[in-house]
């Protein structure tokens, strides 16, 4: 009798291209399901077109001088007024989301660019490595956030790309404790160890093997994160650290406006409403990550 056996060693790339569509699909059914992440997200989104569409939206050129038209009230012509230099507020509202979500974005990929190489070295290799590293990350995180970002920019001087190189460097440790402990987890697997007997070396094991499998904690502390660094650099600029004048920054504009807060309030309320919906708009985008990616969370 003849006994044919299956080709197994092309079945089982067929399962495995299948269980990534599957994965992607029971994340976003889990997303789907979250209505709160959904409001997040979107409102995440919106920033974002408005972002790259501000020259193509903005009304007025934000930087234009009319002395004449100074403090106006939201009219027809300046749906949120003008400052008191006669700029319009909604195209300098406009342009400022550029700049604040590319302050966000920048300190973010800063700090998980650095925090994701020590936080993969600490936990792949420990023993004295994984003691040097541990001992400076400590000390960056003995320092509360905004009084470390108060030195940087202090020490390097006050203007916007040194305020995304303050945020990013105290988002360092955030990312790198946050590495370190799930490369500690998924270097102690089975299927760590067979690749290991095969050959493969340490830079293979650690960027081809451990890193892809621990992306999902290291994008929902991305995702968060973004708030919290869209909120530091407008405290740094309203405190008259981050993006000078005549940049439209949030901050910047925030703290122009707390001159004219009883004559004209809409300077500081329009700023101000703008960070703390896309801050809220990023944490509960965040929430619903972490909740989707988690695979110890239910369907």
């Amino acid at each position: 009798m003849k006994v044919e056996f299956a080709p197994t060693n092309q079945a089982l790339p067929s399962k495995a291209a299948a269980a990534r569509p599957g994965r992607w699909r029971t994340f976003y059914r889990k997303l789907r399901k979250n209505k709160l992440a959904m409001v997040g997200g979107f409102i995440v989104l919106f920033y974002i077109a408005i972002a790259l569409l501000a020259p193509v939206i903005a009304p007025h050129d934000p930087y234009a001088i009319d002395l004449v038209n100074k403090l106006k009230p939201p009219s027809a012509d300046h749906w949120m007024g003008t400052d008191d230099k006669g700029r319009d507020v909604l195209s300098r509202l406009l342009y400022g989301t550029r700049l604040s979500m590319s302050v966000g974005f920048v300190a973010v990929f800063i700090g998980a660019f650095f925090g994701i190489i020590l936080g993969l070295l600490s936990g792949y290799y420990g023993k004295w490595v994984d003691t040097v590293i541990s001992r400076v990350i400590d000390v960056l995180l003995a320092f509360p956030g905004i009084l470390l970002s108060l030195a940087i920019v202090s020490a390097l001087g006050p203007n916007l790309f040194n305020v995304m190189v303050a945020v990013g460097v105290f988002s360092i440790p955030v990312f790198a404790r946050i590495v370190r402990g799930s490369t500690l987890t998924v270097k102690k697997l089975e299927y760590i160890d067979a690749i290991r007997s095969l050959g493969a070396n340490d830079f293979t094991i650690i960027f081809k093997h451990i890193f892809p499998n621990i992306l999902s904690p290291i994008i929902v502390q991305a995702t968060m994160r973004l708030a919290t660094a869209i909120l530091s650099a407008a405290g740094l600029s309203f405190l008259g650290l981050g993006a000078q004048p005549p940049l439209p920054e949030w901050g910047a504009m925030l703290s122009n406006g707390r001159d004219f807060l009883f004559t004209a309030p809409y300077l500081a309320m329009f700023p101000g409403l703008a960070i703390s919906t896309l801050v809220l708009g990023f944490n509960i985008f965040g929430d619903g990550l972490r909740d989707a990616l988690d695979p110890r969370m239910k369907q």
